[in-house]
C-alpha cells in the first residue's frame, strides 16, 4: 500500500512539473556551424580566457588549436577589467569600490560573421578597509575571476542560441 502511494505522488509530482513547463535542463543544441570552434583571445592568462575554455568544455563545443581545423571561430576583440570608487568615508578615503570586467566577442564562421559585435559587462560593488588590504586584494581577485565565469556563461548560452540561416 504504501509503496503504491509512493508511486501515485511521484506520479502526481511529474504531472505537474510538466504541466507547469518545467523541463530538465540538458544539453544545449549548438548551430552545425559551431561543431569545431577555435577560440581566440587576445590572452590566454585572463579570467576570461580560462572560464571560457571551461565553460564550453562544460557545454560540450569541441574546441580546436588550430584555426583552420575550425568551423568557427570566437574571437574575443576585447576583455578588460578595473574598479572606480564607488563612495568614500567623511575623510575622503575609499569605502566601496565598483569592479567591472567587460569583454566584447563576435563568432565567425565561413568568413560570414554568426554573431557581429557583441558586448557584455559585469560589475560587483563590494567594501574596502585599508586595514584588510591582503584580504581585499584577495577579494577583488575573487570578484573579478567570478565575474569571468559568468561573462563565459552569458556567451555560451548565447553561442546555443545561435539560429541556423534560412535556406
Amino acid at each position: 500500500m504504501r509503496h503504491a502511494r509512493r508511486i501515485l505522488l511521484i506520479a502526481c509530482l511529474l504531472t505537474v512539473a510538466h504541466g507547469c513547463g518545467f523541463r530538465m535542463q540538458g544539453r544545449a543544441e549548438y548551430n552545425p556551424d559551431l561543431e569545431t570552434v577555435y577560440l581566440q583571445v587576445p590572452d590566454n592568462a585572463t579570467p576570461l580566457a580560462k572560464a571560457l575554455r571551461r565553460s564550453l568544455a562544460v557545454a560540450h563545443v569541441t574546441l580546436v588549436d588550430d584555426a583552420t581545423a575550425a568551423t568557427a571561430i570566437l574571437q574575443v576583440v576585447s576583455d578588460d577589467t578595473g574598479r572606480s570608487v564607488e563612495s568614500v568615508t567623511p575623510q575622503n578615503r575609499p569605502r566601496e569600490y565598483r569592479i567591472y570586467y567587460r569583454a566584447t566577442y563576435r563568432v565567425l564562421s565561413g568568413g560570414k560573421a554568426l554573431l557581429d559585435n557583441q558586448r557584455v559587462i559585469r560589475t560587483r560593488v563590494y567594501t574596502y578597509d585599508e586595514t584588510e588590504v591582503l584580504a581585499k586584494a584577495h577579494e577583488e581577485e575573487m570578484l573579478r575571476t567570478a565575474l569571468a565565469r559568468e561573462i563565459a556563461g552569458v556567451i555560451t548560452r548565447r553561442l546555443a542560441n545561435i539560429q541556423e540561416p534560412a535556406s
